[in-house]
């Protein structure tokens, strides 16, 4: 015993070296070991065919240590434990979980019920192949809209008799707009599928026949008959049925039921089934390990860089003036803008007024609201206005009233006059002038200066003998 206990000990020894020597340590982040491949699986992904900002490995490393660096700092604040969090990650377990699993008996249990269900609805009756002609006719037509409907089917019927192709003929005279251009085809159907009028007339027919006109609730009919026979077996319908069922998400109801039936059975919570199956998983196939490892991890690093440097920075009005102010020479414009508004107005009054309504004020973001109290109320809508910063190009109404460029205006039915009020400015007054491009910068640059203080506060370290081995082995 003592021999097969050692022999045991010594294969799994051996298999996990062999493991560690095909796939070695490239990089150790806080601790924690970076396998080749998952760097690999990594780097890869984000620099495949089509990308546009593809890296080199070599460019790409000091952008997945700040990345895992932002990781391991959302762990050190325990982002892990809110519950906002948990709930993602169990749904990102609950995606790669499910689609791996069929329950091929829970399928066939509602592919049969499919089945028994509709051949209960066919009560025993044939189906039917068959194709009409249809003559519309109202049931409050009036006696000289029936006569006509009528001779007009009789005159279609008589064609027939006399040898006319029926679907050419349907295609020409049918009012069915859905079968008409089909010849009339109108497929296979069986009990209960027809309106009552139709459905007695069709089954009384054999195969080959064309009824005699007749009426409807919606009008006058002439039907073909090609084809009837009893409805066929379950194992004839067997493949199509589970066609039909696979497009309404039976799979994915397969392995819900199956993930509960282990839940109940065991009478555990089903999260606990969902994290098993997912181990498991993990445990089976790298793929699935190392995009589990991306789900975290890219949940972690945004949630903690929203809240810690995104939002902060979005709200620091006092540290983006001062960004920009610092960087003003970057967000100079190549050609002026018209800085105002655009006014879209039911009368040309209102246009006309509104540099005299609005000439006082020098706040310009003040002044669409302006223009909106003083000429609409809950009920009636008199004006409606769009405020911007506007490039040639940007704005027909701008380019014409502002810019005096040959342009069509653009109105809006409710609002047919238009005009603009502001000012043409060559370069921005204020960051609130390019407040987009100067807060994505700010925010860019609070990052960085957060990423300089992670790789100060946690060790990290690469093999460079692995480096050079990476997708070249």
């Amino acid at each position: 015993m003592k021999r097969l206990a050692f022999l045991h000990f010594y294969i799994f020894a051996l298999c996990v070296a062999l493991h560690a020597q095909t796939d070695p340590v490239l990089m150790t982040i806080n601790g924690k070991n970076i396998t080749r491949s998952e760097f690999e699986y990594s780097y890869n992904k984000n620099n495949s065919d089509g990308v546009i900002d593809k890296k080199s490995i070599e460019d790409y490393v000091p952008l997945f240590i700040d990345f895992k660096l932002k990781v391991a700092a959302a762990e050190d604040a325990r982002y892990d434990t809110i519950t906002s969090i948990q709930k993602e990650l169990r749904g990102y377990k609950e995606q790669m979980v499910l689609p791996t699993i069929i329950d091929k008996d829970f399928i066939e249990r509602q592919a049969r019920e499919t089945y028994d269900n509709t051949a209960a609805r066919f009560e025993g009756e044939d189906l039917l192949t068959a194709s009409h002609i249809l003559v519309r006719m109202s049931p409050n037509a009036t006696a000289d809209q029936q006569t006509k409907a009528k001779a007009r089917i009789d005159s279609i019927y008589a064609a027939l008799q006399g040898g006319a192709d029926f679907a050419e003929l349907a295609r020409k005279c049918s009012e069915d707009p859905g079968s008409g251009q089909k010849g009339g085809a109108l497929g296979q159907f069986g009990k209960g599928m027809m309106i009552p009028d139709f459905e007695k007339a069709a089954y009384a027919m054999k195969v080959g026949e064309v009824c005699a006109p007749f009426k409807s609730t919606v009008g006058w009919h002439v039907i073909k008959l090609t084809d009837r026979h009893p409805f066929e077996s379950y194992e004839f319908h067997h493949d199509k049925i589970i066609a039909f069922l696979e497009e309404r998400g039976i799979n994915e109801a397969s392995a819900n039921y199956y993930v509960d039936s282990i839940a109940k059975a065991r009478n555990i919570d089903r999260d606990v089934v969902i994290n098993e199956l997912f181990e498991d998983l993990k445990a089976k196939d790298s793929e699935t390990r190392y995009f589990a490892q991306e789900c975290y991890d890219g949940t972690m690093m945004f949630e903690i860089c929203k809240n810690k440097i995104w939002d902060v920075a979005e709200q620091d009005e006092d540290g983006i003036a001062k960004y920009y102010a610092k960087n003003k020479k970057n967000y100079q414009w190549d050609e002026p803008r018209f800085k105002g508004i655009v006014i879209n107005a039911k009368d040309q009054a209102i246009v006309d007024n509104a540099p005299k309504l609005l000439k006082k004020e020098k706040d310009d973001n003040k002044w669409g609201q302006m223009m909106v109290d003083a000429y609409n109320t809950d009920s009636v809508k008199n004006v409606r206005i769009e405020h911007g910063i506007y490039r040639k190009g940007d704005s027909p109404n701008v380019d014409k009233l502002a810019f005096h460029e040959q342009a069509e205006l653009k109105t809006f039915k409710d609002y047919p006059k238009v005009g603009v009020y502001g000012r043409i400015i060559k370069k921005p007054e204020s960051y609130k002038d390019v407040r987009g491009q100067v807060v994505s910068d700010y925010k860019t640059a609070q990052e960085k200066e957060w990423v300089s203080e992670l790789r100060k506060k946690y060790s990290f370290h690469v093999n460079e003998d692995v480096l050079k081995t990476v997708n070249n082995h």
